[in-house]
């Protein structure tokens, strides 16, 4: 049944970090915008995602930085870890993000909440629970949900993925996770530091990182107790109170299993084919305006197959809801896409790994490192494990920054704005650094590259010849 408010400016379906950022965006706008959600508004973000695991990381860091306390002159006993306490700190978290982004808080936002799965009845409506809502323009945000591998015999044992990881109320002995991208490495260290014993099974440790991070994390993370297989995880089978994952030629046991080899565009169950959006199960199609096939209805975040980030999805909905309200458009799809494993060292990343930077530039790139046991923060603090990799053209055009330290992730905004703006790494070191921070490496070394750019050939010799000239 249509009511005589149910007709919108905007509809936005799937109420995860893309999807609030678009209807906030909307209603600042002054459109009449309505947010349907079908499970929990915050999405897996929220929920199973960015933030408990940031919670639990912080937890696990705790008790590691008593357990090596020694190594300041600090005496301390071994930590105790009482699960169902951890359980509670997290879930605080959560509702410390989640009171920002209540029905209540979002109405106040002037966005109509609307709770229920959402269906196409054309390309101009949906249901959700017998109520029809038509509207001039749709935006898709409805994330993604965890991958389950065709491993054999997967499903006749129990596991778990990023979505109940956060709910254990107990300390595994033993915890197996197939996977070694980003939530695979974050809970391996997370879970090792709480007092599992964590063994990863996966081919590659971070897959898409630069294989000095590959070799570097896997070596922190050993150190550590984490084992690894690196091999593919072919057959899953129980044995007692154990679950046994076979690879190729080696075996791995734990009394826990948790999967964690990526995700899946969530497409079904909207009915899009009625409102005649293309889409496959590696997500909905979109041009670079992030529009459909179907000229009035975008999409935007993990539902289109893209990367799948938090601050992604954000930033493209609110390119989407700027091309479906306001004139002219806007691109909606980005090569300069930031990352970070939140690890102990971060992960940081941006634009092209020195592999990509030399098979699209051949010889005609630079790289430069600089070793955390080189910066002054680092070794006060003792976190000498990391580096810093610039990768650029001779003329100082930044192609890519991998940094791998404390707090990374701070310091690769700074370079990402500076790709953002096409700025050169002279610009970088001609800006006063605060000392000593963790961004202090990155002018440092932009100021060692402008030297070494100021001081070659021609000009090079005349500022030398200068110098001695004043002497």
């Amino acid at each position: 049944m249509t009511r005589p408010n149910d007709d919108f400016d905007l509809v936005v379906i799937g109420a995860g970090s893309g999807g609030l950022v678009g209807a906030r965006f909307a209603a600042q706008l002054g459109a009449k915008v309505a947010l349907i959600e079908r499970h929990r508004i915050g999405g897996d973000c929220t929920w199973t995602g960015c933030v408990p695991s940031k919670a639990l990381l912080k937890v696990a860091k705790v008790a590691h930085e008593i357990r090596t306390a020694a190594r300041y002159g600090v005496g301390a006993s071994p930590p105790t870890v009482n699960m169902s306490e951890v359980r509670e700190y997290v879930r605080a978290a959560i509702q410390g993000v989640y009171q920002l982004e209540t029905p209540e808080a979002l109405a106040a936002e002037g966005i109509v909440v609307v709770l229920g799965e959402a269906r196409f009845l054309n390309d101009s409506a949906v249901t959700i629970d017998g109520r029809a809502i038509r509207s001039k323009a749709f935006l898709l945000t409805t994330g993604a949900r965890a991958l389950v591998p065709p491993i054999a015999g997967l499903k006749d044992v129990p596991f778990i993925t990023y979505e109940q990881v956060f709910e254990n109320d107990h300390l595994p002995n033993s915890l197996l996770i197939v996977g070694g991208g980003p939530i695979g490495m974050e809970m391996a260290q997370g879970y090792q530091r709480l007092g599992a014993q964590v063994t990863v099974v996966g081919a590659r440790v971070l897959p898409k990182e630069d294989p000095d991070v590959q070799q570097l994390m896997q070596s922190i993370l050993e150190h550590e107790g984490v084992r690894f297989v690196l091999e593919k995880a072919k057959s899953a089978r129980k044995d007692g109170n154990s679950i046994i994952i076979t690879t190729e030629q080696q075996e791995a046991s734990g009394d826990t299993l948790m999967i964690a080899v990526g995700r899946n565009p969530n497409v079904a169950g909207l009915d899009l084919e009625t409102a005649g959006v293309k889409y496959s199960p590696r997500g909905i199609s979109v041009d670079d305006r992030l529009r459909t096939n179907v000229k009035h209805i975008y999409a935007a975040g993990d539902v289109t197959g893209s990367y799948q980030f938090t601050h992604y999805a954000g930033w493209q909905a609110f390119q989407a809801v700027r091309n479906a309200l306001l004139p002219g458009s806007s691109m909606g799809t980005s090569k300069l896409v930031p990352w970070v494993t939140f690890t102990d060292p971060e992960v940081a990343h941006i634009g092209a790994t020195e592999e990509q930077a030399r098979t699209e530039n051949g010889n005609g790139v630079c790289i430069y490192r600089r070793d955390l046991r080189q910066v002054d923060r680092a070794i006060c603090e003792n976190d000498l494990s990391g580096f810093l990799k610039l990768i650029t053209k001779p003329d100082g055009t930044i192609l890519g920054a991998t940094i791998v330290g404390s707090r990374a992730g701070e310091a690769i905004s700074e370079i990402v704005v500076a790709m953002k703006q096409r700025m050169k790494i002279d610009d970088l070191a001609s800006s006063i650094h605060p000392y000593p921070t963790y961004s202090t490496p990155v002018q440092q070394m932009a100021a060692d590259i402008a030297v070494e750019h100021q001081l070659s050939g021609t000009r090079g010799k005349l500022l030398k010849w200068l110098s001695e000239t004043v002497r």
